[in-house]
């Protein structure tokens, strides 16, 4: 169960106050009805905003949009918009609950997208919930016209190659990065690939401005953002911040040992150096702050994750197909107390072998996580070589889908 807590930490903009889902009538008593206006003028306001997409990689809105609209010029194609709600990390819950809560939010802001770089076609792609968004379609007379499509619950269907080559009639598995979506995706038309918190907050800057916008965060990383947050004996709660709050007051850490920040692609980071860490797009990938006790053995839970990675992999590439699997399984090794033998030298070997070379992201968020292990649990790693392991408590704290282990 996810427990949401929208006033905590700043008053709501995204989340539906109360934690009730806002049909059309009371989100359009809420938020006034959106007027489309004038799509340069909300190309301008989007970049004085600032906005940073929040679907992980944190790259600047409007030069995304300009991009996409920039290769329909020149091809000559009418664009694609699609809104990515795939949250495949199993750890996060912020998207799930954003198109819960607030789904018109999100569609003002799909519609925006799809007005600004002249689509043809806009699509919502998600997990789960596509008959409840679809209930939410039927309730709006929309300019373009919006499809639900559902994805397999896979942790690499939510790339964005990944999405245009699904909607496009083949396996949700990304694609080579070169040409990117935003010049050949759907159906080979540029396409606008944007997270449903990106489009949500697309949608309030249109209506209150980007001075508004900029009220909450810092001036280099202005707005909000969503994350969840893990803590074990706790529900799992999705909360709402402003860029620059340090992560501490987010995340109660008395008593742990670390904080994985960004999920599954993310950051191990040690507790007392996590609790300073102001909030920023530049880690937080896909929204996910856990806090590791110190009585549980972070190599162990690294080494789950990390097996689960491996088994997700689309296996297009050398990286994902050898490289994963063998530091996944010299892993579980260095989970096991006894002896090690190379096998740390090993992976970190590998990992700089596989960093930079595969045919999309999934191999360097690995090894993003592997090599903050590497770090942050260098300790522990020590210790099981010498045949013992100072956890207490064995207990998962990450979720990892059983069925594909």
């Amino acid at each position: 169960m996810t427990t949401l807590f929208t006033d905590v930490y700043m008053p709501p903009r995204l989340l539906a106050p109360g934690g009730t889902p806002a049909d059309l009538t009371t989100h359009e008593q809420r938020y006034g009805p959106l007027s489309h206006g004038d799509p340069a003028a909300v190309l301008r306001t989007l970049a004085e905003s600032g906005l940073t997409g929040r679907g992980g990689a944190g790259f600047p809105a409007y030069r995304k949009f300009v991009a996409v609209a920039d290769a329909a010029r020149r091809t000559r194609r009418a664009p694609v918009v699609v809104a990515n709600g795939a949250e495949s990390e199993p750890a996060g819950h912020k998207d799930k609950t954003l198109l819960r809560l607030s789904p018109h939010l999100v569609l003002d802001g799909l519609q925006l997208a799809a007005a600004a770089v002249d689509a043809g076609e806009a699509y919502l792609a998600v997990e789960d919930g596509a008959s409840y968004l679809e209930s939410a379609l039927a309730q709006r007379h929309d300019p373009v016209s919006v499809t639900v499509v559902r994805l397999p619950a896979r942790f690499l269907s939510g790339q964005a190659s990944a999405l245009a080559r699904y909607i496009s009639g083949g396996p949700a598995r990304p694609t080579p990065p070169a040409p990117p979506v935003r010049e050949r995706g759907v159906r080979r038309a540029p396409t606008l690939v944007q997270n449903v918190e990106t489009l949500a907050h697309l949608a309030l800057i249109a209506r209150y401005g980007a001075d508004w916008f900029r009220t909450a965060g810092t001036p280099a990383e202005p707005g909000s953002a969503l994350c969840t947050l893990y803590v074990p004996g706790r529900e799992v709660r999705v909360v709402e911040a402003p860029f620059g709050m340090p992560i501490g007051r987010l995340l109660p850490l008395e008593g742990a040992s670390a904080a994985l920040v960004g999920g599954y692609h993310g950051t191990w980071i040690p507790a007392t150096e996590a609790a300073q860490v102001p909030l920023s797009s530049a880690y937080l990938g896909a929204g996910v702050l856990a806090a590791l006790p110190a009585g549980r053995c972070g190599v162990a839970e690294t080494a789950r994750v990390l097996r689960y990675l491996a088994l997700e992999s689309a296996g297009q590439c050398g990286p994902c197909r050898n490289g994963l699997p063998r530091i996944a399984a010299a892993f579980q090794t260095l989970a096991a107390p006894g002896p090690q033998g190379t096998t740390r030298a090993d992976v970190s070997r590998w990992a700089g072998l596989v960093a930079g070379r595969g045919a999309c992201h999934h191999p360097d968020g690995t090894i993003r996580l592997v090599r903050s292990a590497l770090t942050t649990f260098a300790t522990e790693v020590d210790a099981h070589a010498h045949g013992v392991c100072t956890a207490t408590d064995h207990t998962p704290l990450l979720p990892v889908p059983t069925e594909r282990i």
